[in-house]
């Protein structure tokens, strides 16, 4: 059983926000090696892939593109982090509120895992079109060309070409990669901070340091969920070039090509 305790509004926007600024700045770099991993093109034959893993990716990007090349893409998805949080801790007191008769009333591992699923679905639709933008400006340079000079213009194009349905592209990719991962993610989190928990305390009592290794460690159970449909998400929101072709149609080439970008 999970006890509901009840945390100020502002103070979890916040932090929050606050966290997941710093999460991305810290994960960028590891999440453009992911995506570029994700959407590589195939070897043709006889020929090698273009990344042999993820250390090979890691040299090449910053060999070609400098370290700030391991940062492309980041500018949205910290602009977004504080509505993203915000939006995200509403689902998920949203969603235990609709399963408690009392706001004291403490959840058992099943609520807490439906209320985390909430709280996925209702990011969705702000990290849908987050991740499509992020995911163009992160393998772009893998052909040596610059399509997109930056989100804005990458969103200015996308909408002009597609209107809003070319900007929200795998948006249901993502509520399928975050729903479940995220349901994961907070039964994992509070379980993990029971079992830190020493006898004669509360969760309440909590040190940083155990705060932290049940976060890192819940993190962890999220992507084991999330990495497979992240892998589909990627493919297809990257899977057309961008390229305007005769009478104004975009020209489309293997979907998981990142040289067409």
């Amino acid at each position: 059983m999970v006890k509901s305790q009840p945390v100020s509004p502002l103070r979890n926007l916040l932090a929050g926000g606050v966290g997941g600024v710093c999460l991305i700045v810290a994960g960028h770099p590891l999440d453009t090696i992911k995506v570029r991993l994700q959407t590589q093109p195939k070897a043709l034959p006889g020929q090698a892939l273009l990344y042999q893993g993820a250390i090979d990716c890691l040299r090449k990007t910053v060999a070609n593109e400098g370290l700030l090349g391991l940062y492309k893409g980041m500018g949205t998805p910290i602009l977004a982090s504080i509505p993203v949080t915000a939006i995200m801790f509403f689902g998920y007191a949203l969603g235990k509120k609709l399963q408690q008769k009392h706001p004291e009333e403490s959840l058992s591992r099943v609520q807490v895992f439906r209320a985390g699923m909430v709280a996925g679905g209702f990011t969705t639709f702000i990290l849908g079109p987050v991740e499509r933008i992020k995911c163009l400006l992160q393998i772009q340079a893998s052909s040596g060309e610059r399509l997109y000079t930056g989100p804005s213009d990458c969103v200015k194009q996308l909408y002009k070409r597609s209107g809003l349905v070319g900007i929200y592209k795998g948006t249901v990719l993502t509520f399928l990669r975050d729903v479940p991962a995220s349901g994961v993610y907070f039964l994992s989190y509070e379980w993990l901070k029971d079992v830190l928990t020493p006898k004669g305390e509360s969760v309440g009592e909590l040190s940083s340091a155990r705060i932290l290794v049940a976060g890192g460690l819940a993190g962890v159970c999220n992507w084991m969920v999330a990495i497979p449909t992240d892998v589909l998400k990627s493919r297809f929101q990257t899977g057309e070039s961008g390229r305007v072709g005769e009478g104004g149609e975009p020209c489309r080439q293997a979907p998981s090509d990142p040289r067409s970008l």
